[in-house]
């Protein structure tokens, strides 16, 4: 049974933080990116109902009891679907109020504590482990060169532990006393610490460690008080004994057409690995609590983790693999390239520069939830079967919101520096001035090429191309780097120009290209093609 069942604005119930639209400038009169299209939202919207379709036809052929799954833009929970149930015994179907474990999407939500604890000075990224988690100091490294291992390596999963995934799942209860008789024995390494990628549960419950030692509380705690209660996050927990009857989701495993409960495993040292339990309202928050953190600007900046340290950990930091596949939906070959950052994957492809998620996966569960930091959108689904996280449906969703042409990028606005120089190299286009051309000049812009050779190459392509037209706007590629093309009689010119670390910022780089007016210009720099 498919429902519709609550649409609502995110920030009208305690998500105040999100901008949807950003300040016109920063600090000195900066642009700021911002989108376009009036019609952007009422685009992306039209094409919802397309989602549930493919969100429906995905459980019913994985065999999954219930799913629910949301839509967040620009900080609002656009669209909120369930479907099937959260109890196949009483037939109790999913609501957006109920709870599921979300496994190791709880790695993002201890990666902010850490980062929370550092931003307060109570500790560094840099630190060795054994500052906080003394049995370190004993611990016996694979090779004598080895540097001691740090707290960003832990966070990164270069910390040189074997994947434990089929091992780590079951761990999630362990005593804290368990734990640390695990560590006084020691760990084995798969690789040296710092040098290769390679996931690990048991460095994310290390770090669950480092939150309670560092903060003098326990990470439960921690991560309630300072992390889940200040986003408004009231329904989620990682006591699953906590959670009312009413609203938690039962997990199951499905062997051939036969279903077994899985039995909840209980919050233990393992926790901050893959212990949390949410709703989708609550996860709702945290997609737009991130994704609030894009882009960087001057307004208040409510917390409970700074601006900063979000978009801090949704770059790479840990190289990973480069992979072709078959994408989802029907876009063909897919190429990505990417890694981790703090609790979370990084990543491009042919068709966005930056998409940020991670799944999850634990006996009865299965959850994924997946972003566009410069396009304000951002997806989540949750699942009561084993390991069925669902990044297949949220893929080809992403590919039906990106073929309306709205999911589109902020668009930065072309700088002052950027407008003025613009000017400039036009006015020397129609007629040159030595002086003038030497004040826009950094140093090094006639040394590469002289002055008589660039007139020469003006005068050619003026020669071919006729009389040109003003320029109506610049692509600024970032507030000193841009493009601009100039409509001419016969063709076009396609000027590109950098500007040089110097105050005032002048030209260190300029290139004017001839080009059919009607070309496209591309500023792609994927290396797939649809």
């Amino acid at each position: 049974m498919l429902k519709s069942t609550w649409m609502k604005n995110i920030a009208s119930v305690a998500i105040a933080f999100f901008v949807s639209g950003a300040p016109a400038s920063g600090a000195g009169g900066l642009p700021l990116p911002r989108f376009t299209d009036p019609a952007r939202r009422a685009k992306l919207e039209k094409a919802l109902p397309e989602l549930e379709r493919i969100f429906e036809e995905y459980r019913l052929r994985r065999g999954i009891p219930g799913l629910v799954y949301g839509v967040v833009i620009d900080g609002d929970l656009v669209s909120v679907k369930t479907m099937g149930v959260r109890d196949r015994e009483s037939n109790a179907p999913v609501t957006p109020d109920t709870v599921f474990r979300i496994a190791s999407m709880t790695k993002s939500f201890t990666a902010l504590a850490i980062l929370k604890l550092r931003d307060e000075g109570k500790l560094s990224l840099d630190d060795p482990v054994s500052k906080w988690i003394p049995q370190f100091a004993r611990m016996e490294y694979p090779t004598r060169d080895t540097a001691p291992l740090r707290v960003r390596q832990l966070l990164t999963h270069s910390a040189g532990f074997p994947e434990d995934n089929p091992w780590g799942d079951q761990q999630l209860g362990v005593s804290e006393d368990q734990l640390t008789g695990w560590l006084e024995k020691g760990l084995p390494f798969s690789t040296p610490p710092g040098t290769a990628y390679e996931y690990s549960n048991y460095g994310f419950a290390l770090l669950g460690r480092i939150v309670s030692n560092a903060s003098g509380m326990a990470y439960r705690d921690y991560l309630k008080t300072q992390i889940l209660a200040p986003l408004g996050m009231t329904h989620s927990t990682l006591e699953p004994s906590s959670v009312p009857a009413g609203v938690r989701a039962k997990g199951y495993r499905k062997t051939g057409e036969t279903y077994s409960e899985e039995k909840p495993l209980a919050h233990g040292g393992f926790g901050s690995m893959g212990g949390l339990l949410t709703s989708a309202r609550d996860l709702a928050r945290y997609v737009a609590f991130q994704l609030s953190a894009f882009p960087p600007r001057d307004d208040e900046d409510g917390g409970p983790v700074k601006r900063s340290s979000r978009r801090e950990m949704q770059q790479v930091w840990r190289q990973g693999t480069f992979n072709v596949r078959w994408a989802a939906g029907d876009s063909g070959v897919q190429v990505e390239a990417g890694g981790y950052g703090y609790g979370l994957g990084v990543w491009r492809n042919c068709f966005f520069q930056h998409l940020v998620g991670h799944g999850g996966g634990l006996p009865g569960f299965g959850s994924y939830m997946l972003w566009l930091p410069e396009h304000g959108v951002g997806m989540f689904a949750m699942a009561n079967l084993t390991y069925t996280g669902p990044r297949q449906p949220m893929e080809e969703s992403l590919d039906i919101l990106r073929k309306t042409g709205a999911l589109k990028p902020r668009e930065l606005p072309a700088s002052p520096v950027l407008l003025s120089t613009r000017d400039t190299i036009v006015r020397l286009w129609h007629s040159w001035s030595e002086k003038e051309a030497e004040q826009m000049a950094a140093v090094n812009l006639f040394l590469d090429r002289p002055v008589a050779e660039r007139r020469a190459e003006i005068e050619r392509i003026k020669g071919s191309v006729g009389a040109c037209r003003a320029p109506e706007k610049i692509d600024a590629e970032n507030w000193l780097r841009g493009t601009f093309r100039m409509i001419c009689e016969r063709g076009a010119v396609d000027v590109f120009f950098t500007l040089a670390p110097t105050k005032p910022p002048r030209v260190q780089y300029l290139s004017f290209t001839r080009a059919s007016a009607d070309a496209a210009r591309s500023t792609k720099t994927s290396a797939c093609s649809e």
